[in-house]
């Protein structure tokens, strides 16, 4: 009888285990994760951040949109980074990534050199948690909230165009695509509508959204959901038969501060993109961003618990991740 109570107790115990860790990768992450084997890595970061924005400032959104765009696709695990070979098309060479300014990758490699020259630190900080960190410091730097990022995280053993196709949000999304492809991650629709304020900061180029501003419908030259001023303005910054890499900024208001304009001008008919309008007018988002429009602080709580929930996606550990030496390169 003794077999079948020690064979019980196995299974009791291991159903327990994976109650109590039913994620293995998220259980790795932590706060100060480097503060015995790189103490000051956070603020070494911080310091490479602080001068990339000096020198420019498109390191801000450039870094903040390179995090979203490596979390989506294969997880946090800086495979966005990789350049691709003689034999392997690399992530950041597919379509959807042609536009994703350098500054981001520039952040990231200077940070990590930073890192490895310091004392007892080389090759003890992945890519993927200076990503991390370089996207906390440019979202507080750009007056957003700073917050205590979790780390942890190894560098993935793969890149490739392919893991791309379908990953990322497009400017055409309905809410239901979007609420879709951000719970395929484990982010719910009030995630969604908080990290889309990512769009407060920086750029798009206007072959992005010129099916709002010309011929939307036979109908119709302008979507009607488009502020029909902004609409007339942006039809002057980008003209018809214009350079397709002409740049406007996201939010026409305050494009150099992380802060609340994003739902405001949303309420005016003023977001850019499809996928930013449809958060003000499909009813059941609409709430949402009323409130955050008035309420910059739960707006703020709101995006820190997205970030973090957004950097636990994918997490590579033990055999699956490594610490890459060059952020670039997988070997």
């Amino acid at each position: 009888m003794a077999a079948p109570h020690l064979h019980l107790l196995l299974v009791l115990s291991l159903a327990l285990s994976l109650c109590l860790f039913p994620d293995t990768a998220r259980a790795q992450l932590r706060q100060n994760y480097y503060a015995s084997s790189c103490p000051r890595v956070e603020s070494i970061v911080r310091g490479v951040v602080q001068n990339k924005i000096k020198q420019t400032f498109v390191t801000i959104p450039a870094t903040l949109r390179l995090f979203f765009h490596d979390c989506f696709v294969q997880g946090c695990d800086a495979s966005v980074m990789v350049a691709s070979t003689a034999t392997n098309k690399a992530e950041k060479d597919h379509s959807d990534n042609l536009s994703l300014a350098g500054d981001g990758f520039d952040t990231v490699i200077k940070a990590k050199a930073a890192v490895d020259a310091t004392p007892g630190c080389r090759n003890k900080v992945s890519c993927a948690d200076i990503l991390a960190m370089a996207t906390r410091d440019v979202i507080a730097l750009s007056g957003g909230p700073s917050y205590a990022v979790e780390l942890g995280r190894l560098d993935g053993l793969s890149s490739t165009a392919a893991s791309v196709n379908g990953k990322l949000p497009q400017p055409t999304f309905t809410l239901n695509q979007l609420t879709g492809m951000f719970a395929a991650n484990g982010l719910t629709q009030t995630d969604m509508i908080a990290l889309s304020a990512a769009h407060t900061l920086g750029f798009s180029h206007c072959s992005k959204f010129a099916n709002r501003i010309y011929s939307f419908s036979r109908q119709r030259a302008i979507d009607p959901t488009l502020n029909s001023t902004y609409a007339k303005a942006l039809q002057s910054m980008c003209p018809r038969n214009v350079d397709p890499r002409i740049a406007i900024n996201m939010d026409p208001n305050t494009p150099r501060t992380f802060d609340n304009m994003y739902y405001k001008n949303l309420i005016q008919g003023m977001g850019l993109f499809t996928s930013d309008q449809v958060l003000f007018t499909d009813s059941r988002s609409k709430p949402t961003v009323n409130k955050w429009a008035t309420d910059s602080k739960a707006f703020q709580q709101a995006f820190i618990t997205a970030m973090t929930k957004l950097g636990r996606v994918g997490v590579k550990t033990g055999r699956n991740g490594k610490i890459r030496q060059d952020c670039a390169v997988l070997a």
